[in-house]
């Protein structure tokens, strides 16, 4: 087994541009788990499953176990099972798994690997046996150049039940990674493969650099004999263990505590800051302690050069707030979605920083909430915002809302991007439990509102979204 840094060494090395590809695997390479299965899951647990396609492939799925048949069968029967249905339905569908079920199970380290390649300018094919349901989002998501997969027959926007030739599986995706490079005019023998399975031989024996990522049982044996490297991801963190239950109730109970002494302190001295700073002074370092999580921030002297400021910050994890508070220290508040203000998590913490909460369906609401944040950029306070206005399932970025820009504005203060790489690698956005881990920040420098003008809004924020995107390796 060769480690990480080691393939990212030869990535390096490797001839730059688009001349060199990098042909990726899906299920068990990129993410840890299968796509269908997932996609099944839901539609059983939606009810969208007759009894009698259930019938059908589970059979297929037995058959192909005991007897080692074709999946060609398994699969033309799940995209029978799809005849008739709409395909703007389907991805949307689709988009909505991503979300909640498929963007935990990508590896955090082929993140890693796709971003090296794609610093490198080599081109990133995903090629799987997946349906385009299952593949995009995550294309998609990662930024793949192109995409190879086994591709239902669509008339008039409607499945026929029907597949374009047969499945990708086994030879077939090689040669279709054959007839890609062929019409591409790529050299396979400069160019990488990455997969986990067995039935990939035939498509890691196509390009010249083959890596054996995660491999299962047969494809290690075969590795090992021909003496091509394999390599073994991390599991993404993800889900409950009794290590995490542990850790994340004792960083809860400490935010609590020291909450509790900063109200008191706050009650004693009449001074509601006081209470503030005591508790973001203490809490969030306390509490990443206690959860076992590390922060490697680049550029902290930014985070105290031009305050007050408005802080804006990329959400994709509970975490963020305990992060952000971790870095900022003292002299802060937030706005937050009215939905917190009931959180016993953070009800709190919310009344001794005086948050402002905001409705995110009344526009209006949202705007006379604004109006205490001013008061407090003009007393010296800095405010902290998430301008997605909700976690996203990966680092990948959601749209920008404009509330945080018009504040900054309005107050004639700097705004200071905090750029959060993997908090969601320590605690995805819809776990209660904390990971172990290490987190990347980069807090940017200062950006000057000064001569901002409402009519030019749409273009601020792309200016700062973008320094978000290029910090993050996604421009």
């Amino acid at each position: 087994m060769i480690d990480l840094s080691t393939q990212l060494r030869a990535i390096a090395d490797a001839p730059a541009g688009p001349d060199t590809a990098a042909f990726f695997d899906l299920d068990g390479t990129l993410i840890n788990g299968f796509s269908a299965k997932a996609v099944f899951l839901e539609r059983l647990k939606t009810l969208d499953v007759t009894v009698h396609e259930l019938w059908e492939i589970s059979s297929a799925v037995v058959e192909m176990r005991m007897k080692s048949s074709p999946v060609d069968n398994l699969m033309g029967k799940a995209v029978k099972g799809l005849e008739g249905r709409r395909e703007e339905d389907l991805m949307e569908q689709a988009y909505a798994l991503f979300r909640n079920e498929i963007a935990p199970m990508i590896y955090p380290e082929a993140r890693i690997l796709v971003e090296a390649h794609r610093h490198a300018g080599h081109r990133l094919v995903m090629a799987t046996s997946a349906t385009p349901y299952q593949a995009i989002p995550v294309q998609e998501d990662l930024m793949f150049d192109a995409l190879l997969c086994t591709t239902p027959v669509v008339v008039d926007g409607v499945l026929t039940g029907e597949l374009v030739g047969s499945s990708l599986w086994g030879p077939r995706k090689a040669q279709a990674v054959a007839d890609y490079a062929e019409q591409e005019g790529l050299d396979l023998t400069g160019c990488f493969g990455y997969s986990n399975g067995g039935e990939d031989v035939p498509l890691l024996e196509e390009v010249g650099i083959p890596v054996a990522l995660n491999p299962d049982d047969e494809l290690t044996r075969h590795a090992a004999r021909v003496g091509w490297p394999a390599l073994r991801l991390e599991n993404p963190k993800r889900g409950i263990d009794l290590t995490s239950v542990v850790r994340s109730t004792a960083a809860l109970g400490s935010v609590l505590a020291s909450a509790g002494v900063g109200l008191g302190l706050g009650l004693l001295t009449r001074s509601r800051r006081t209470g503030a700073n005591i508790t973001s002074s203490v809490a969030p370092d306390i509490a990443l302690a206690l959860a076992g999580i590390k922060l490697d921030v680049t550029g902290t002297e930014n985070a105290w050069s031009a305050r007050p400021a408005v802080f804006m910050f990329n959400h994709q994890s509970t975490a963020d707030s305990v992060i952000v508070t971790s870095i900022l220290r003292k002299d802060i508040t937030a706005v937050a979605k009215r939905e917190l203000e009931r959180d016993p998590r953070f009800a709190l913490l919310g009344k001794i920083f005086d948050v402002a909460y905001i409705d995110r369906g009344d526009p209006a609401q949202a705007r006379e909430a604004m109006k205490p944040a001013i008061d407090k950029l003009h007393s010296g306070v800095s405010v902290a915002i998430a301008p997605e206005g909700t976690r996203m399932p990966t680092s990948r970025l959601g749209r920008f809302k404009k509330g945080g820009f018009h504040l900054a504005m309005q107050a004639q203060v700097p705004i200071v991007p905090i750029v959060i790489h993997n908090a969601g690698d320590v605690m995805w956005k819809k776990d209660f439990t904390a990971h172990s881990g290490t987190v990347k920040v980069t807090v940017g420098e200062p950006i000057s509102t000064e001569g901002w003008v409402p009519e030019k809004i749409d273009n601020y924020i792309d200016d700062v979204r973008s320094f978000f995107d290029r910090t993050l390796g996604y421009a």
